[in-house]
């Protein structure tokens, strides 16, 4: 048994539209292909000794246990692997549950299909669950240490890529908000919604927040004296920069107690309180200038009472919570070390910032601050006796939060949204010392100790005590206030054939509105009419590209096959999905092997449509016409035929459409016939004598119309646009060459060959095809590419792609030769291998009033091959 390929999906996909998040295995079972479990020895048992979690797997039988029952009646490996691989992610602490196996055309051969929560953890546990299963076949068990091992491999992959609490908070309020989010390469920055319609954030800095107001929470001296001049209560203190400017600073405060802490710190480092004499004072000094990048260090008054935080997000008060430092509460029995070993065992707290609490660790700074007390780690304490490990009150360094919101006086609220402003931050957390927050600070001798841009969220989301407070939510109301869209417009646009033009079309139109229309296609990726990435970008990546651009106010995304198959869609959901047509093209590739599944491959991008958005199908093509039955969205059909049975019922339910009826492109919407134009009169459609660009022009309209694009603006739009070498190149680029034209087209199967023939045969003169297709297609698929030449052209040069796609050199050629001869053996056909050499013998040959066809490999050099022999005339 061996994995023979592994894909991370990332979007809505094959397998499923909900759940986007899915690895697909292609494992081989080689020896095991014809042995069910159940007569494997042994295994059963030795699979639930291994894993006796097993058991809550319901399987299809829909209750506990059915998962073991299907083991025990016989199942396949491969289904067995997608149940482990599933198990050993949720004993890792990641909930996931779905899965799929299902085997491929080559017997023994199985897409092994499950969900994950982290893909480099999911990846793992693809790898893991086959391990294990293989050493269950053959020794009857799996080392318990080995399945430590990965067990503790995956909670390490799941730690390092989790988000911090902060930005977890955010996301799921953002995910139940429907917000789309996407994580930015650059400085762990977070974007929030599509396109123009984007917010960023960065932990919990936003793009709102001011970098003037950053600095000035960060220069916590500055940040007194601007809150001192404007009344607020801050503790009395000076700013020193050596050891023998300290004596003077105590004195100026006040005398002893005092705090020392470093002018541009955080996280609590290098904080020393309540310090009442000059050692004390001394090495606190020390550890200040330590934690400080400049080596400036703040002496204060200390002021007795509880370290509360105040959280202000777009100055209101969202939450409070006090903090109270790391500590030990004793039982008579066991010394400190014992206890804080006890204490760590919490399942809330972990490393860092991974659980609601942090472990307590032992270090320099805890054994001081028991010293201090007069305790150490061997002490044992009396029942009920608290003592502390750290001076500050810092979650990251093992405190507890209580939740206080609800707690804290009006006039407290007043004055920690005064101080946000004062400050000028969106998102502010308030440092305040006070005996009792509940009180006016002016009446408790409270003050507020320092303000903190990028406050962390974890002590309010998941305090250790009290109620949890979605400050996310504050912070999207702020980003997106009364409920501001969060999307930009999305058209999906896939199918077998014809998906650049209608891309470039639907494009073209909606520029006419004058908004901003960034679009992909097989040549590039496009905003406006500017060049942003040339290549064939029809896939998730470059669809990314244009969701992440703030310039976008909508996106246009041609969507092909092949990202679908290994990637899934970019995004979880768009306003309008077209699927043009489903040919037999690329089968056997991608797992696909029939037309039946590439329809299915194709349908991802209408089931991906909003529920009040518009599937745009093709009522003519049987399989794209079928797709209705499955979705959860409006459905607009467009046809070639006004007489199309689906057309005239949908019409009759007042259903929207798109039919070409006496010479006009026309917008069905309900009883009412809205001419749009002639096609005559719509260049691309080369003065209406090219069907399938008549129905790509459908399609477009419809998409534009359905999303309220006026009228007006499709028809000039559909007059202004011209399949050119420059705006479509490789799409029915028409030359006039001396006397003979030139037709450039980059149909490359059996569908495109006949929908560019449809216009051939009507051309007066003799039609000379150069022509050839991709190796990596069926035998039949390149005798059918003959087939249909045969019955277009009078004159024939066969030619082969650069890359032979694991084919022999000729090998191609001669199977389109096949198809010729089937057709037509007496037709005028000749091997020329070279492309640039078929070209030209072609363009040389040609006479008055012929018609040379080229079905490139590589359009751009074809195109450039005749610009010369246009220069030369």
């Amino acid at each position: 048994m061996r994995i023979l390929k592994t894909q991370t999906l990332r979007g809505p996909n094959y397998w499923s539209i909900r759940r986007s998040k899915l690895i697909a295995m292609v494992l081989d079972l080689e020896e095991l292909t014809e042995k069910p479990s159940n007569e494997i020895p042994g295994f059963y048992d030795g699979l639930i000794e291994v894993l006796p979690s097993l058991i809550e797997h319901y399987c299809s039988r829909g209750h506990r246990g059915g998962f073991l029952e299907r083991i025990q009646e016989g199942t396949l490996m491969g289904h067995i692997v997608e149940h482990v691989a599933l198990e050993l992610q949720e004993l890792a602490g990641m909930p996931v549950g779905f899965g799929r196996t299902r085997e491929t055309s080559t017997p023994g051969v199985f897409n092994v299909v499950f969900e994950y929560v982290e893909e480099q953890a999911g990846r793992y546990a693809g790898r893991a669950a086959v391990r294990l299963c293989k050493s269950v076949v053959e020794t009857g068990t799996y080392p318990s240490s080995e399945l430590a091992q990965d067990l503790e491999d995956l909670k390490e992959l799941y730690a390092n890529t989790a988000f911090g609490p902060s930005t977890e908070t955010i996301i799921k309020e953002a995910e139940a908000r429907k917000i789309p989010w996407t994580w930015l390469s650059a400085r762990a920055m977070l974007q929030l919604g599509y396109g123009a319609r984007q917010k960023r954030i960065q932990a919990t800095l936003s793009n709102s927040t001011s970098i003037l107001a950053v600095e000035l929470a960060c220069d916590k001296e500055g940040t007194k004296t601007m809150l001192g001049n404007a009344g607020v209560p801050v503790p009395q203190g000076t700013v020193i920069q050596y050891l023998d400017e300290l004596e003077q600073a105590i004195a100026d405060v006040g005398g002893y107690p005092i705090v020392i802490k470093p002018l541009d710190g955080n996280h609590g480092r290098g904080i020393t309180i309540n310090i009442n004499d000059r050692t004390e004072a001394e090495t606190a000094y020390d550890l200040a200038t330590q934690a400080s990048k400049t080596r400036s260090v703040i002496v204060e008054r200390y002021y007795q009472g509880s370290d509360h935080r105040v959280l202000v997000i777009n100055n209101k008060v969202v939450a409070v919570a006090e903090r109270i430092p790391a500590h030990v509460v004793g039982d008579g029995k066991s010394t400190i070390k014992e206890l804080i070993e006890i204490t760590n065992q919490d399942s809330r707290r972990g490393d860092g910032h991974d659980n609601v609490l942090t472990k307590i660790s032992i270090d320099p700074t805890s054994k001081a601050v028991l010293a201090k007390q007069g305790w150490s780690l061997d002490s044992v304490l009396p029942p009920q006796k608290i003592v502390y490990l750290r001076a500050t009150a810092n979650l990251s360094t093992g405190g507890v939060a209580v939740d206080r919101t609800d707690e804290i006086h009006p006039e407290n609220v007043w004055l920690a949204q005064r101080v946000a402003k004062i400050i000028g931050l969106d998102i502010a957390g308030i440092d305040i010392v006070t005996p009792d927050i509940s009180q006016p600070l002016r009446e408790t001798g409270g003050v507020i100790v320092e303000v903190n841009a990028a406050p962390g969220f974890r002590m309010h989301a998941a305090p250790s005590y009290g109620l949890p407070r979605n400050v996310g939510a504050s912070v999207l109301e702020m980003l997106f206030p009364n409920k501001a869209p969060t999307r930009i417009p999305i058209v999906a646009i896939t199918g077998t054939n014809g998906k650049t033009t209608t891309t470039r079309l639907t494009a073209h139109i909606y520029r006419q509105t004058n908004k901003v229309v960034g679009f992909t296609a097989t040549d590039g990726i496009y905003i406006q009419e500017y060049l942003v990435e040339k290549g064939d970008n029809t896939g998730p990546y470059s669809a990314g590209a244009i969701l992440r651009d703030p310039t976008v106010e909508v996106a246009v995304l041609e969507t092909a096959r092949g990202g679908i198959l290994r990637s899934g869609l970019a995004f979880d959901s768009c306003d309008i999905g077209v699927v043009l047509n489903v040919a037999a093209d690329h089968l056997g590739l991608g797992g696909i092997d029939t037309i039946e599944q590439m329809a299915k491959v194709k349908a991802v991008v209408a089931e991906t449509v909003k529920p009040d958005g518009y599937a745009i199908l093709n009522a003519d093509d049987p399989l794209v016409a079928a797709m209705a039955q499955k979705l959860n969205c409006k459905v607009a059909y467009f046809s070639m035929n006004p007489d199309n049975q689906i057309i005239i019922e949908h019409s009759r339910r007042n259903g929207l459409a798109a039919i070409y009826e006496n010479g006009y492109l026309s917008i069905l919407e309900g009883k009412w016939t809205l001419r749009v134009e002639k096609a005559v009169n719509i260049p691309m459609t080369m003065k209406g004598m090219a069907p399938f660009m008549i129905a790509n022009a459908l399609a477009s309209c419809l998409a534009t119309f359905a999303q309220g694009v006026d009228i007006e603006l499709i028809r000039r739009g559909v007059r202004t646009f011209e399949t050119t070498a420059e705006q479509t190149p490789g799409r029915m680029n028409l030359f006039d060459v001396d006397d003979y034209h030139v037709l450039v087209d980059y149909a490359h199967n059996a569908h495109g060959y006949k929908a560019v023939g449809d216009f051939v045969r009507n051309w007066q003169g003799t039609k000379i095809g150069v022509v050839g297709g991709p190796g990596d297609r069926r035998d039949e698929d390149l005798i059918s590419l003959g087939n249909i030449s045969a019955q277009i052209f009078d004159q024939i040069l066969i030619k082969e792609d650069q890359d032979f796609r694991g084919r022999a050199s000729g090998e191609v050629a001669d199977l389109i030769v096949k198809g010729i001869c089937q057709v037509n053996p007496n037709v005028n056909y000749e091997i020329v291998l070279n492309e640039t050499d078929a070209t030209n013998k072609a363009l040389a040959g040609a006479k008055t009033k012929d018609l040379v066809v080229i079905f490139p490999e590589q359009v751009n050099l074809a195109i450039e091959l005749i610009k010369q022999r246009i220069k030369q005339i």
